[in-house]
């Protein structure tokens, strides 16, 4: 009878069987590679009753143990929501407790071996997803866009760090790219058994910076950063003895076996070159594709002729027929309206009608040239628009807009006129000589 030999020692010392058993646990819990088959057409028909036994497992845990809030904030736009540190507290708590019940069972070495293997497998993979998932979406340049004219407009000291450090990455197509292709070596060298360590090492660096922006800047996906962070490290520390040898104690170092297998049966090589061929298409290759398709038609939406782009002062704004000056302490009154691309843009004002951020108010809108009229809306959480106002709109010429219209109650009569502003971050700024200090 053949048996297949998994690379790895024969004595496990205590204390390592006990870490790989919380590791383990816990590992699992935060990939979940069961949900994987969702990749696959029709998988998640499988996969749709996971998600609610976790989410009742989680608030009714917070509820009996953790109380991080009294009512869980579901994940969003954020990843460290009080339902994200619940289920930290709950994966935590299993953990503990499944590697206390399984150091009762006990396991002899190979059987370790086969564990530790598999789970470096799934790591691994998990890691290449990632890799490729935000590396692509920096390469095509839509995790970060550049600035709009509203955020340029509005003062640096109004942003959070957050939003700074988004269009700090943004303001520089070349530097997203460059941090997206550096993602996306990772994934690849992560890929192949030969190139393994090298890939922990470049995915270690990548992330580690991801997670220190995300820790400096308060960026909320702090826990999920640090996980892939620790998976890393944690796929590292198999390698512990070689690495030492060869970087601090100038030594030969053996070649890496951690990944190098040999199944006995002919099938099942088969199987793992069939498996592996179909994670290549469908987590690499058809996320790829969606990724510049999608980047294709986001660039390809055109924005309205009919209202150019720029920042417009607001010279007269009258309600109900009151004419509301500049200078008149009304936080309702419009200051200015500045048109952005895609169909969008803001208002300087304090109407919380609109999507509030960093002290303007965010609209999306349409127009329709058979009515000379132009709809306001804003987008929800989820991601629908929701329709604001609908106002009439003529031009006394090619730099003046009027507006008309009911906003809440109230009748609004508006004359817009188009400033010009040059903002220099939308300059290409890259001098080989420099002869001054910016």
């Amino acid at each position: 009878m053949m048996i297949t030999t998994y690379p790895g020692k024969l004595n496990w010392p205590i204390w390592q069987k006990y870490l790989f058993r919380f590791f383990c646990i816990y590992f699992l819990l935060q990939i979940a590679p069961w949900t994987w088959i969702e990749y696959i057409p029709g998988g998640n028909y499988i996969t749709q009753y996971y998600y609610p036994a976790l989410d009742w497992c989680v608030n009714n845990s917070n509820n009996l143990f953790f109380h991080v809030r009294a009512e869980l904030i579901p994940m969003n736009g954020s990843g460290d929501t009080s339902y994200g540190w619940a289920q930290l507290w709950l994966y935590l708590s299993l953990s503990m407790i499944g590697s206390f019940i399984w150091s009762l069972i006990g396991k002899t070495a190979n059987q370790y071996n086969v564990l530790s293997y598999w789970l470096r497998v799934s790591i691994r993979y998990f890691l290449i997803i990632n890799c490729f998932n935000y590396g692509f979406s920096k390469i095509f340049l839509l995790q970060m866009p550049f600035p709009t004219t509203s955020q340029l407009a509005t003062p640096l000291g109004d942003f959070l760090p957050m939003r700074l450090s988004w269009m700090f990455m943004g303001s520089s197509p070349t530097y997203q790219f460059f941090a997206g292709l550096l993602e996306v070596i990772a994934g690849l060298l992560l890929l192949f058994r030969r190139t393994v360590t090298l890939g922990l090492f470049v995915a270690a660096g990548v992330f580690f910076n991801v997670m220190m922006m995300n820790m400096s800047y308060d960026i909320p996906v702090k826990l999920f950063s640090a996980n892939l962070f620790l998976m890393s490290l944690f796929l590292l520390s198999f390698e512990w003895k070689r690495l030492v040898s060869f970087f601090l104690l100038n030594q030969p170092a053996a070649a890496n076996d951690l990944y190098n297998i040999h199944f006995e049966k002919k099938w099942i090589r088969i199987a793992c070159i069939i498996l592996k061929l179909t994670f290549v298409l469908l987590a690499i290759i058809l996320p790829l594709n969606d990724t510049r398709k999608f980047a294709k038609e986001f660039n390809a939406i055109s924005s309205n002729k009919k209202f150019p782009i720029g920042i417009y002062s607001v010279k007269t704004f009258v309600r109900n027929k009151d004419t509301i000056p500049a200078f008149a302490n009304d936080t309702l009154r419009w200051q200015d309206m500045i048109i952005d691309n895609k169909n969008s843009g803001s208002i300087k004002t304090n109407d919380t009608l609109y999507r509030m951020r960093y002290g303007r108010g965010y609209f999306i809108f349409s127009i329709n040239e058979k009515s000379d009229s132009i709809t306001f809306s804003k987008k929800a959480v989820t991601g629908d628009s929701i329709f604001l106002y609908q106002m009439k709109y003529s031009f006394a010429d090619s730099n003046t807009i009027y507006l008309n219209g009911k906003l809440k109650s109230d009748s609004i009569f508006v004359a817009l006129k188009k400033t010009y502003h040059h903002f220099q971050l939308t300059e290409k700024q890259f001098h080989w000589l420099s002869e001054y200090n910016r």
